[in-house]
């Protein structure tokens, strides 16, 4: 194994507002108003619905089923009524094919299959029961869990890693559930340790935590097969790749997978979702979302059941004490402005930030000052490859490696001329993928 460094090269330490939620236990939120369910909340094919209007559901109760091996089913969340099958609009501006459920608010759950101790379970029923439960990657990618868990060569893994970075600003969701519940995650890591007999397992914790770690140290001493990593913090230790790097010294590139070094990678609300849906029998239903920002009257971590809307959970948080210039699903660096809170919570919702000032400026020339070569983690020339995205030029944008961006937004922030480089980058990120789509549909036909 190459030598783990802890850390990556590039990267910022930015501003990382997180003492406004981080002493804040998780809160449980029972919606109110309708719930929203959209059909598509994971990478890959829609959930089919298996119910009808008029129908009564459960909470618990399967309402969308995976369309294919690369795909995740959509439980409801509350006792009700189907209202409505039907396009709505999600954090993203999208309108997707959503189940709107009209909430009886009798919260009366299904009854759940008994489960069977982890050790009478075969691999294939693990990964049955992740794929059941509709998990998917809850750290914002959205990648069906069960794919993740199926590796080609499932003993070639060598390491599974917890994805406990939290390296993105303001976010406390992973911090607080490490501290309240840190048996569901090392319960969770060693359901997934279960599938890799080869692998160790890692909590990988940035040293910006020392109570997490210090706990999570105490409680994994008598497991030979875990063991806990101190990251230097930086931004963004949490990505993928960095965080492949910092523990393992393997480098990983777009054309790779994690597998292809050896790695399993999952983020902390994810694996305690293993758990539950392996130990306790229950699907995804819900998930801790940070509501923070120097607008918001009570920063909080509430437990959301998914589906609830946004609105709600605002008021939950005390509403807003100042007006909100900017309110951003996710956090600053890689998460996007909204322009309308009548959106539902996802499986992929982290956070919910609102600030009174809006810290984007006009951009200006590029003064050719190289600080966001100095800043990119994936050791990339961002001016550049923004300027050809800003000429169209496909073609020098992949021979100049465009597609390595990780999109984490270091080269923006850095920014002395407050060019819009991360945001030019993916969009041309966004056609190559869609270019080499449609090249290889051509090519199958």
């Amino acid at each position: 194994m190459a030598k783990a460094k802890l850390t990556f090269m590039g990267g910022i330490h930015p501003y990382d507002g997180k003492d406004l939620s981080k002493d804040k236990p998780m809160k449980a939120v029972l919606p109110k108003g309708d719930l929203v369910f959209p059909l598509s909340q994971h990478i890959g094919a829609p959930a089919r619905p298996v119910v009808a209007k008029g129908d009564r559901v459960l909470a618990g109760q399967k309402i969308g089923e995976a369309a294919g091996f690369v795909s995740a089913a959509v439980f409801s969340t509350v006792s009700g009524t189907v209202k409505s099958i039907e396009p709505r609009r999600v954090v993203t501006g999208d309108n997707v094919m959503s189940i709107v459920v009209e909430n009886d608010r009798l919260y009366e759950e299904v009854d759940y299959a008994p489960v069977r101790p982890l050790e009478e379970l075969t691999k294939e029923e693990i990964i049955n029961l992740v794929k059941e439960a509709g998990v998917v990657g809850m750290g914002g990618a959205g990648f069906p869990t069960h794919v993740k868990l199926s590796p080609k060569e499932p003993d070639k893994i060598e390491y599974v890693i917890a994805n406990c970075a939290e390296c993105e600003p303001y976010l406390t969701s992973d911090y607080r559930r490490m501290l309240e519940e840190p048996d569901k995650l090392i319960g969770g890591l060693q359901v997934i340790l279960s599938l890799f007999p080869n692998a160790k397992g890692i909590l990988a914790v940035e040293d910006n935590k020392p109570d997490c770690i210090k706990l999570l140290e105490e409680m994994t001493s008598e497991e030979p097969r875990i063991t806990v990593k101190k990251l230097k913090t930086k931004y963004p230790q949490g990505s993928e790749r960095q965080l492949i790097f910092a523990v393992t010294g393997r480098a990983i590139n777009s054309s790779m997978l994690p597998a292809d070094v050896g790695c399993i990678v999952d983020n902390v609300d994810t694996v305690v979702a293993v758990n539950r849906a392996v130990r306790e029998g229950k699907p995804l239903m819900n998930r801790i979302v940070t509501v923070t920002g120097d607008a918001i009257a009570n920063p909080q971590n509430f437990i959301v059941r998914i589906g609830t809307n946004y609105h709600e959970l605002i008021e939950e948080a005390g509403g807003f004490c100042k007006e909100p210039v900017k309110i951003v699903s996710g956090g600053p660096m890689m998460g996007f402005g909204i322009f309308d809170l009548d959106v539902p919570t996802t499986k992929t919702a982290s956070a919910l930030l609102c600030l009174s000032k809006d810290e984007v400026g006009e951009p200006s020339a590029c003064i050719n000052c190289g600080r966001c070569v100095e800043a990119c983690p994936s050791r990339l020339v961002p001016t550049l490859l923004s300027t050809y995205s800003e000429h169209y030029d496909m073609e020098a944008f992949e021979k100049y490696d465009g597609m390595e961006c990780c999109e984490c937004g270091c080269c923006s922030y850095v920014c002395p001329a407050k060019r819009q480089l991360t945001q030019a980058i993916k969009s041309m990120r966004k056609m190559v993928l869609a270019e080499r789509k449609k090249a290889s549909a051509a090519n199958q036909k």
